[in-house]
């Protein structure tokens, strides 16, 4: 059974001139439009996550052009878009409602910010007894810092794969999808 596509939050405030961009957002988003290309071809299901938060919230904001969906993954036709207000994609929204009618079928799971809303619904999938694969090379996260450390936005995500790794996602890349 063709897995469900799970796109999560690859937002225009984000990239470069948002208010939150990270680090390598174009990259992600060009692997992640690539998996949809394939998904989208073999008829397979897709569902769009978009996080939106109120007004003041600093970035992603209801009806700013920051919270809209990058163009290269934006929905087509009849596409599922989940609109989300917590880092964890299922809670206060229906998506576990639709990935149950969509039958059992394994998740595939790219998006931003792999440190925050990847990893928080990702481990819910997990919990919810989801077979889920995270898409790493189509998903990225930001600079961090704590106790005076700086954190560069690419050791962020390679951490927060190789925590999913451990807990039990399988991790992987847009070219390993596309050719399967």
């Amino acid at each position: 059974m063709q897995p469900v596509l799970v796109i999560i939050d690859i937002q225009r405030d984000y990239f470069p001139g948002g208010r939150h961009p990270l680090v390598g957002p174009d990259a992600a988003a060009d692997a992640a439009a690539s998996v949809l290309a394939r998904h989208r071809e073999q008829g397979a299901p897709v569902i769009h996550v978009r996080h939106e938060s109120p007004v003041g919230g600093g970035f992603l904001e209801a009806g700013t052009d920051g919270a809209q969906i990058d163009p290269r993954v934006a929905p087509v036709g009849d596409e599922t878009v989940i609109v989300k207000h917590a880092p964890n994609s299922f809670v206060g929204t229906d998506l576990d409602d639709r990935l149950r009618a969509l039958g059992d079928r394994p998740l595939l799971v790219a998006g931003m910010m792999t440190s925050m809303c990847v990893d928080a619904t990702v481990r819910a999938a997990i919990d919810l007894g989801y077979d889920v694969t995270v898409i790493g090379d189509a998903c990225a996260a930001p600079d961090l810092s704590y106790g005076g450390a700086e954190v560069d936005g690419r050791t962020v995500h390679i951490a927060f794969l190789a925590a999913l790794s451990g807990a039990g996602a399988t991790v992987t890349t847009s070219a390993e999808v596309v050719a399967a």
